[in-house]
């Protein structure tokens, strides 16, 4: 495919195309920090049936372990009809039928499949309470309940229920089921009414809806009072029912309870970027997706009653159709490149910016990518992992994973600002910043380089600059992980393969090896002068760096000869080190950095599991 293959070549040309004048990054270790605010660790997916097929359980154990924090997932059809049986946008659970004289019959085994495959993860949800079982479905009997394709919504599970009061009782019984079986549900889960009620999910009026959710707060806070109920979830920032809705919660008049207002602990709205074909090429939206952003915020901060209530993007994408592969969709090219992730990392950071200067609080990103079982390798659906081989863009968030501690003040010079990033997206100059972090005796930065346009483009020149703190002495060991083309990027691999559809076996065992985030050069100690260090890189267009610095001990001092450091083509400039790339199928570097890699490696998921298994020791029981 023309497009998808357009995608490569972005960073071959790097050392090549390198820019002459550096980008100057600062960070100061010494001063205070803040909390990191951990906004990435949210993912979601329409098939929730996915989730307990062995592909799901792999990629969520994977998704478990990333991050210090448990993650939330949200999906679809939680409360729909059906037997249980896996397909592309749709899913289902059977948890609510009625006998021959209408009486409620409520069946949880699906339903506890799911939370027991997302818990046992060491995941937690966020439930979407949605949509309307068939036996409780307002819909005429000439409409089918299930949609008619993949792509329209026009099935029957998306009208108002046919009986409110049978509707909070299944809310009710859920929420108590939950809080028998899963232990600190009211505490640890989120959970959210509906899912894009603005346009074709919901067939009901904006009151029907406003009033569903009265029924359905009254019914989950009286089964557990301090589980955070959010809504309402729209497909944009700008629709009329987010402000209608707040307005409501506010001072409306509950349906239940008859007195003004209804409780509301967290608001959702969905932003999309958009991407689209230029010039042969895709383009992609930072800007479109901040303003969005910017647009749901101040709808929320304009409510007195809400500013500081949390909210979640339970959806923010670069586009709006995860189940739309690039063969349907050209510019949806960039899903199985590094363009995906940097994206990801910079509207995190961007976003984060956005929260500080309109004072609201946000809790949560979440992403709308898991999987697609039974598809092609590298389709260019939107997903973190295809038949088993994670994405570059999971290999994003496991870079933001690693973060952790107090955040860091940050400069760079070749970074834009918000305001410009608002107005023109990245469009120009790319966007060349970092996040920073002190967590004990390390210091993290994580440094990316992005633009809209996937087109072939000069490597950045990147000098980072850190204060340390005193307790580091004369000198620090530095290590250096990278994700861009030639670096936890399994689809260049198998593009080099020849883009096989049913890979032998050491096609398969390169895939995998190719499936993680890579150090760019083995470990190693730099001196550290009148308390600051320098360290200088090429950095890819679309590449993530994630540079970890600690105190060097003497024994690391022993280790790092500059013979070890030049045996991958880095040297010392300026106190830092300028590190070649290495590309893959070239240079092929020595069996000392092998074992590194290999080691890094095994470590990275020793650490994944020892983080599952503590979560899942304690939140799920059996």
């Amino acid at each position: 495919m023309t497009l998808a293959a357009g995608v490569l070549g972005i960073g071959h040309a790097a050392d090549a195309l390198a820019q002459t004048a550096a980008v100057t990054i600062a960070v100061d270790a010494t001063g205070e920090g803040a909390p990191l605010e951990r906004i990435w660790p949210f993912y979601g997916y329409d098939e929730v049936n996915y989730t307990t097929t062995a592909p799901g359980q792999d990629l969520l154990r994977a998704l478990g372990s990333i991050d210090p924090v448990a993650p939330h997932i949200r999906t679809h059809f939680l409360l729909n009809t059906g037997d249980g049986t896996p397909s592309l946008k749709w899913g289902s659970t059977n948890v609510y039928t009625e006998d021959a004289s209408g009486n409620p019959i409520y069946s949880w085994t699906l339903t506890d499949g799911i939370m027991d495959a997302i818990t046992g993860a060491g995941a937690l949800p966020l439930v979407e309470i949605g949509f309307m079982p068939q036996a409780l479905t307002s819909a005429p009997a000439s409409v089918a309940y299930q949609n008619s394709d993949a792509y329209n919504l026009d099935g029957g599970c998306f009208y108002p229920p046919k009986d409110y009061d049978r509707w909070a009782a299944l809310i009710a019984e859920w929420a108590s089921h939950a809080k028998d079986r899963y232990s600190d549900v009211e505490n640890s889960w989120l959970w959210e009414l509906w899912n894009e009620p603005d346009i074709g999910y919901w067939t009901g009026t904006r009151a029907e809806y406003l009033m569903l959710y009265d029924y359905t707060e009254a019914a989950l806070h009286q089964v557990l009072p301090n589980a955070p109920l959010a809504g309402p979830a729209v497909a944009g920032a700008g629709s009329a029912l987010l402000a209608q809705f707040l307005k409501h919660c506010a001072t409306g008049t509950n349906a239940v309870t008859g007195a003004a207002g209804t409780r509301l602990d967290m608001v959702t709205f969905h932003a999309k970027g958009g991407t689209s074909i230029v010039d042969g090429h895709v383009e992609m939206n930072m800007g479109n997706q901040l303003r969005l952003h910017r647009t749901g915020f101040t709808t929320v901060a304009a409510v007195p009653a809400f500013k500081q209530t949390p909210i979640v993007i339970s959806e923010a994408d670069p586009d709006g159709c995860a189940a739309c592969p690039v063969s349907m969709l050209p510019a949806n090219a960039y899903r199985n490149s590094p363009a995906y992730g940097a994206y990801e990392v910079t509207m995190m950071k961007r976003t984060l910016e956005l929260e500080a200067r309109l004072g609201v609080k946000v809790r949560g990103l979440l992403t709308w990518a898991f999987l697609f079982n039974d598809r092609p390798y590298f389709a260019g659906y939107r997903t973190l992992a295809t038949n088993g081989i994670h994405l570059p863009v999971l290999n994003a968030f496991k870079l933001l994973g690693s973060l952790g501690g107090d955040r860091l003040a940050v400069s760079s010079d070749g970074a834009l600002t918000l305001d410009d990033i608002l107005a023109n997206s990245v469009r120009q100059q790319p966007d060349v910043d970092a996040m920073a972090t002190r967590n004990g005796q390390n210091v993290q930065i994580l440094v990316w380089n992005y633009h809209d346009d996937l087109v072939p483009a000069q490597a950045a020149l990147v000098r980072v600059t850190v204060q340390l703190p005193a307790s580091f002495g004369s000198g620090a060991t530095v290590t250096h992980t990278r994700v861009d083309e030639s670096h936890g990027d399994a689809y260049t691999v198998w593009v080099s393969q020849g883009s096989p559809q049913a890979p032998t076996a050491a096609q398969l065992s390169a895939l995998r090896q190719a499936m993680q985030p890579a150090p760019l050069e083995p470990a190693r100690q730099v001196d550290v002068t009148n308390g600051t260090v320098s360290l200088d890189f090429t950095l890819p267009r679309f590449g993530i760096s994630l540079l970890t610095l600690s105190p060097a001990s003497r024994e690391d001092a022993d280790a790092a000869s500059p013979d070890a450091a030049g045996s991958v083509g880095a040297t010392q400039i300026g106190g830092g080190c300028s590190c070649r790339v290495l590309r893959q199928g070239k240079h092929a570097p020595p069996t000392a950095t092998w074992i590194f890699v290999v080691g890094s490696a095994l470590a990275w998921v020793a650490r994944g599991r020892r983080r599952v298994q503590r979560r899942a020791k304690s939140g799920h029981r059996i």
